[in-house]
């Protein structure tokens, strides 16, 4: 019998309680696209579903990640200490944690409508089969984008109970590049661990030109959210947003300069501050006009 209160400190290291910035980094897209669709400040009712249910599922994501990882954690420094690698909770305990969070998400999902319920099943199917891509293939970053971005066209069905339009498929196939991106960053971290393990990633896969190549896809997430800024008719506040924002871009390439370790992991959670800056700009725009 598992003594719950005794495993509850350990479910929330599961989670990663602590260390929120992967439910920043979901919630800000989602923010986005629920501002956009609504032209304004979303429903009290739709904004907290999705801000609940944004919370839930990065920590499902956390559980079945580490149940994923439970053979490889113990030999990297920066997870050795997660819980399953250290053996303070069983694999069968991680996924009780993951299905209880996915349970309570559909929970939340079902209060709207049934396309927006139907396409909540491609999002568990993400979520749930994403740490696993590690193993498959080269772009796991990117299974990753299609994983946080779907809560993009998730917002759009919610709002207008129909399938997303023209600016909402390009901003989600953004949050699909940016998380792309960061993501990238973040495996620069790890890479020789990664290598080491055998595990795949896009920070292995693009070699020497990763600098390069994570800076083309920040230039094209600026520039896609300057065209959904065109579409959607946003004013000057937005892109003077989205111009503050890019300046997190070019302090992101001069952290990961050197290819370091640490600095690489910094400049992924620097990512944060990206996402805030262009949903204070949506923020402004709309409150003001």
């Amino acid at each position: 019998m598992i003594d719950l209160k005794k495993q509850f400190p350990h479910y929330l290291q599961l989670i990663r309680f602590d260390r929120p910035i992967g439910t920043y980094l979901l919630l800000w897209p989602t923010l986005w696209a629920l501002w956009i669709a609504s032209g304004g400040f979303p429903s009290v009712k739709i904004l907290i579903i999705f801000v609940l249910g944004v919370f839930l599922m990065r920590s499902a994501g956390c559980a079945i990640n580490d149940y994923a990882d439970r053979d490889f954690d113990s030999d990297v420094a920066r997870t050795e200490q997660r819980p399953l690698a250290t053996g303070a909770i069983t694999p069968k305990e991680a996924i009780g944690v993951f299905v209880v969070l996915a349970l309570v998400s559909f929970l939340l999902v079902f209060q709207l409508n049934w396309l927006t319920i139907g396409m909540s099943l491609v999002a568990l199917a993400l979520a749930a089969s994403y740490p696993f891509m590690k193993r498959v293939h080269m772009l796991p970053q990117v299974h990753l984008g299609f994983t946080f971005g779907w809560s993009i066209p998730m917002a759009y069905t919610a709002v207008h109970n129909q399938l997303p339009d023209l600016s909402n498929w390009l901003l989600f196939f953004t949050a699909v590049i940016w998380t792309t991106a960061y993501d990238t960053m973040y495996g620069m971290a790890d890479r020789e661990d990664d290598i080491k393990l055998g595990l795949k990633s896009t920070a292995i896969l693009f070699g020497d030109n990763d600098k390069i190549i994570v800076g083309i896809m920040q230039f094209i997430v600026a520039m896609m959210l300057t065209v959904i800024g065109l579409l959607e008719s946003l004013g000057g506040i937005y892109y003077l947003g989205l111009a503050g924002a890019s300046i997190f871009f070019m302090y992101q390439q001069y952290l990961i300069r050197e290819r370091e370790s640490v600095p690489c992991f910094h400049a992924f959670l620097n990512s944060n501050w990206f996402g805030m800056v262009v949903f204070i700009g949506l923020l402004l725009t709309y409150s003001l006009y």
